[in-house]
C-alpha cells in the first residue's frame, strides 16, 4: 500500500506514545494483581489509586466517584440498567434521544420490552440538536433517568449539556426528589470539550479509553456520590462490588495519561482540526455535486465531518477510498457488520438513500493538510464513477 490516510478516529485512535511508555512496565515487571497482598499487589493497587485521583482531578469530582469497566459500551449499560433496576420504586420512566449510540438505544429497549419500563426517545432537529425544552416537556413525576449524548459518534453534533443538566437538576429541586439522574455519553468529547461534571451537572459520565488516543478494552463511569447502581457482574469486591473482575491495571493506568493529555491539549488542538475539517467539508461540497453535511454546520466536533453523498451506496465508496489509502466508515464502527442504514441521519429525517450514502470523516492527531488535498484529490473521480454505475436517484429536495 501506498500512502495512508486514517480518517476514522471516531472508531478507534492509535495509541499515543507517551501513553505507551506509561504502560509498558505495568506489562512487564509491574505485573501484581491488585487485590494479592504482596508487594507487587500492593504497588499496582497504589497506582490505580493514583491514576483514579488524576481522572478525578480532571474531571472535577472525588476520586471514590470513579469506576473502571471495559468501555464506553459496560459503562453505558451500568449506568442505564444499574440504575434503573437499582430505583424502579421511585419510577419507571427514561428519556434518552433518538441519536443515541447503541450501547444506550440497546439497553434502554432491554428495559422497555422486558422488564417494564417505558422509554421516551426524542427526535432531535435537522442539525441533530436537542433542546432542554424537549426534556422539560417530556419530564414526568416519573421520571428517573435522562441520559443524552455529549457530542455524536456519527454526525458529531454537540448537545447543550450544561443546558439540559442544569434544567433536570432544578427539576429535581422542585420535585423534592432525589431523581431524576442525567447521564451523558462523553466518549467522543474527551479529547475536544470540557468534562467538567460540576459545570455540566451531570450525575453519570462516561468515558472510552480508545477515544482519546489510550488502549483499547478500558472505560470508566464517573457516579455521582450517593447514586445507587445494581452491579451487572458478579465476583469479587473491585470497583466498590460494582464491577467485579481483576482490573486492566496498564488500561486504566495508560488512559489516565490519555485523558491528561487530551484534556491539556484539547484547544490547540481543536483549532487546528478545525481549519482541517472545514477545508475537507468546504472542499467536498464545492467540488462534488449532490452532497449535504449532515449534523450542525458549526455546533459539531472540532475533527467531525459526515457528508451523504448522493445517488451511491456509502459502503461501495469506503471500499473504493480503501483502496486508494484513505480509511473511512459508514456511521458508526460498533454496528458495521449491519447493512442498515445509520439510524442517526434517518432521525434527522433524511431518507434511506440519503441515509446510506453517508460517509464519517473523522481527523486526528497524525492529520495533515497534505492528506486533506489527497483525499479531496481523490474523492471525486471516485465518487462519478460509482454514480455512473448506481441505479439509484436521490430527490433534490435533501442536498439543495
Amino acid at each position: 500500500m501506498g500512502r495512508k490516510v486514517y480518517l476514522d478516529h471516531a472508531a478507534t485512535t492509535p495509541l499515543d506514545p507517551r501513553v505507551i511508555e506509561v504502560m509498558l512496565p505495568y506489562l512487564t515487571e509491574k505485573y501484581g494483581n491488585p487485590s494479592s497482598f504482596h508487594t507487587l499487589g500492593k504497588q499496582a493497587k497504589d497506582d490505580i489509586s493514583e491514576s483514579r485521583s488524576q481522572i478525578a482531578e480532571v474531571l472535577n469530582v472525588r476520586s471514590d466517584e470513579i469506576l473502571f469497566t471495559s468501555g464506553g459500551t459496560e459503562s453505558d449499560n451500568l449506568a442505564i440498567l444499574g440504575f434503573a433496576r437499582a430505583n424502579q420504586t421511585n419510577g419507571k420512566h427514561l428519556i434518552t434521544t433518538k441519536i443515541e449510540h447503541h450501547a444506550v438505544l440497546e439497553a434502554m429497549i432491554q428495559l422497555e420490552k422486558k422488564e417494564g419500563f417505558e422509554v421516551t426517545y426524542l427526535k432531535p432537529d435537522r442539525d441533530g440538536l436537542v433542546s432542554a425544552s424537549q426534556i422539560a416537556d417530556a419530564l414526568r413525576p416519573d421520571t428517573i433517568f435522562v441520559s443524552v449524548m455529549y457530542a455524536n459518534n456519527e454526525i458529531g453534533t454537540v448537545q447543550p449539556i450544561r443546558e439540559i443538566g442544569n434544567l433536570v437538576q432544578k427539576y429535581r429541586q422542585e420535585q423534592k426528589h432525589t431523581w431524576p439522574v442525567f447521564h451523558t455519553d462523553a466518549c467522543q468529547a474527551s479529547s475536544f470539550l470540557d468534562l467538567d461534571v460540576e459545570r455540566l451537572h451531570v450525575d453519570l459520565l462516561t468515558l472510552n479509553g480508545s477515544k482519546m488516543y489510550g488502549p483499547k478494552g478500558i472505560g470508566l463511569l464517573y457516579v455521582r456520590r450517593g447514586i445507587k447502581l445494581q452491579p451487572l457482574q458478579f465476583g469479587g469486591s473491585q470497583e466498590r462490588g460494582l464491577r467485579s473482575g481483576t482490573e486492566n491495571v496498564a488500561g486504566i493506568i495508560g488512559m489516565a495519561k490519555a485523558l491528561t493529555l487530551a484534556q491539556r491539549d484539547k484547544v490547540n488542538e481543536s483549532k487546528r482540526l478545525v481549519q482541517l475539517r472545514d477545508k475537507l467539508i468546504n472542499g467536498i461540497l464545492k467540488s462534488i455535486p449532490k452532497t449535504r453535511l449532515n449534523g450542525h454546520p458549526t455546533t459539531r466536533l472540532p475533527n467531525n465531518g459526515n457528508i451523504s453523498f448522493m445517488d451511491i451506496e456509502g459502503e461501495a465508496l469506503v471500499l473504493y477510498l480503501d483502496a486508494a489509502g484513505v480509511f473511512v466508515s459508514t456511521g458508526s464502527a460498533c454496528t458495521s457488520a449491519s447493512l442498515e442504514p445509520s439510524h442517526v441521519i434517518l432521525a434527522l429525517g433524511m431518507p434511506y438513500e440519503v441515509a446510506h450514502g453517508s460517509i464519517r470523516f473523522t481527523l486526528g492527531h497524525e492529520t495533515t493538510e497534505k492528506d486533506i488535498d489527497y483525499v479531496l484529490e481523490t474523492l471525486p473521480p471516485l465518487v462519478e464513477k460509482l454514480r455512473s454505475i448506481s441505479p439509484v436517484r436521490v430527490d433534490e429536495k435533501y442536498f439543495a
